[in-house]
């Protein structure tokens, strides 16, 4: 009988702290030691030699088979999934909406829970929006922390989603109260409104007003006003998709004063711009997301707070539509469904474009793509970790490797990606979940369904 199911020889290992060279035993779904030249005794070998391996990815913010805007999100569980894997995540934490009025929170899980079961091939959790709040959907967040759903995401915009500050005040206070942290979505829906309006009056319509009516200071508003509420309630707050200086300076002032905020931002808030809504025609859709895409002069001080630990996290916001969901409706920029495509690429980019071009180093690149998430949102270290115990979730990449992003090397299920013709370094070369390769070589070979619902602790304040 083997000692080991299947050994990763003679990689060069990173974790969120250290590196090292080693050889990997796994043994039911689980790494099992770590140590030099652990021998040949497994049912299969993986070589590693001259190799990074490090923690599976940890993607906790996108939108799989999510109705919104009269339409729904083109990839469901299983082809997100399979994306997310050949791209080097192993675990996703999607959003469970409660997008009816009277539907429970458990309900909603539910809901959910039907989409991705025996569909997801990589691990996964759920978020729980609120988005019609009421006393008995308060009293059941306590109940839903305990059931292993220990984050709670709020909008502060959008018709039919946004929360007052009352009910944001109430749902965090009570999410502390139970162990558990919220998430915001931060823009200010009045200013959002206004200039909605406005624009829609004066003809305005094309793709680049929907990033002018959705000013940085919309969000940073939003922003300092949400850090503001935790501070009241003492509980941590979370802030999703951070795309500005001006958020960033609210998350890194309150941080200075012991306040616990955290904050994500997303690959295409750090490479992409508002000059690619002026793509000709209607091109610029593709890039109609909320926060919407900023000047080049933000991406600065994104990279620095990602360094400085101002952000803790590099998430997609993973929400991706055809061309023709998008076009349905060219006269008016409030019509094109927001959202773009990113789970594939999030690992390759910033490893590229973090790693490579001197920004952080690889431990901060594995803190930013897995262990972070994993503390804060309550699965480490059975996730983001390469640590005896741990589930033996791993990526092996060819540091030197190199590609040109085109749409045909995708399995997203949409008809084009916002970085097409960028270059990356270090793209996945095998991606392991729990011991078994479920991509090698860019192509997915695990199986649909093979990802398992993860029952989430309390948060880790990082």
């Amino acid at each position: 009988m083997s000692h080991f199911d299947s050994i990763v020889k003679g990689g060069t290992v990173f974790t969120a702290c250290d590196s090292y060279v080693a050889d990997i035993g796994i043994k039911d779904g689980r790494i099992s030691a770590i140590g030099i030249n652990l021998g040949d005794d497994a049912k299969e070998t993986v070589n590693a030699f001259d190799r990074y391996v490090i923690p599976g990815g940890i993607d906790p913010h996108t939108h799989f088979d999510m109705p919104f805007m009269g339409t729904r999100s083109s990839d469901d569980f299983e082809t997100g999934g399979i994306a997310a894997a050949c791209g080097g995540t192993t675990t996703i934490v999607d959003f469970a909406n409660q997008w009816r009025d009277g539907m429970s929170l458990g309900e909603t899980v539910e809901e959910w829970h039907k989409k991705a079961s025996e569909k997801c091939p990589v691990d996964y959790g759920f978020h729980v929006v609120i988005a019609h709040p009421s006393d008995t959907v308060m009293r059941e967040i306590p109940e839903m922390i305990r059931n292993g759903y220990t984050s709670f995401k709020l909008f502060m915009t959008y018709e039919g989603l946004m929360a007052t500050d009352d009910v944001l005040l109430e749902s965090l206070i009570k999410a502390s109260e139970g162990g558990g942290l919220v998430a915001v979505h931060a823009e200010n829906f009045h200013i959002i409104n206004y200039y909605t309006k406005r624009f829609m009056a004066e003809g305005k319509v094309e793709p680049q007003y929907h990033a002018l009516s959705r000013p940085p200071i919309a969000e940073g508003e939003a922003t300092g006003r949400a850090i503001k509420l935790a501070r009241l309630a003492g509980a941590p707050i979370y802030m999703v998709h951070v795309s500005c200086r001006e958020s960033v300076e609210e998350i890194d002032r309150a941080r200075s004063e012991g306040i616990t905020a955290m904050g994500e931002t997303c690959p295409q808030y750090l490479l992409l711009s508002y000059e690619n809504y002026l793509e000709p025609g209607f091109a610029g859709a593709k890039y109609v997301m909320s926060p919407p895409l900023r000047d080049k002069e933000s991406q600065p001080f994104l990279w620095k707070a990602l360094k400085e630990d101002v952000l803790q996290v590099v998430s997609t916001d993973h929400c991706p539509f055809f061309m023709k969901q998008k076009e349905m409706d060219k006269e008016s920029f409030v019509k094109i469904p927001n959202g773009a495509p990113g789970v594939e690429l999030r690992m390759a980019l910033l490893y590229t474009y973090g790693v490579c071009a001197g920004k952080f180093d690889m431990n901060r690149y594995v803190q930013l793509t897995s262990t972070n998430a994993a503390k804060i949102f309550g699965i480490y270290p059975k996730k983001g970790a390469i640590a005896v115990g741990s589930d033996a979730d791993l990526v092996i990449l060819d540091p030197n490797e190199e590609k040109t992003i085109e749409r045909s090397m995708l399995h997203e299920n949409v008809d084009y990606t916002p970085y097409e013709g960028f270059a990356v370094k270090g793209y996945p070369e095998a991606v392991m979940l729990r011991g078994k390769i479920l991509a090698k070589g860019g192509a997915f070979v695990g199986s649909k369904g093979g990802g398992s619902f993860i029952k989430r602790n309390s948060p880790i304040f990082i």
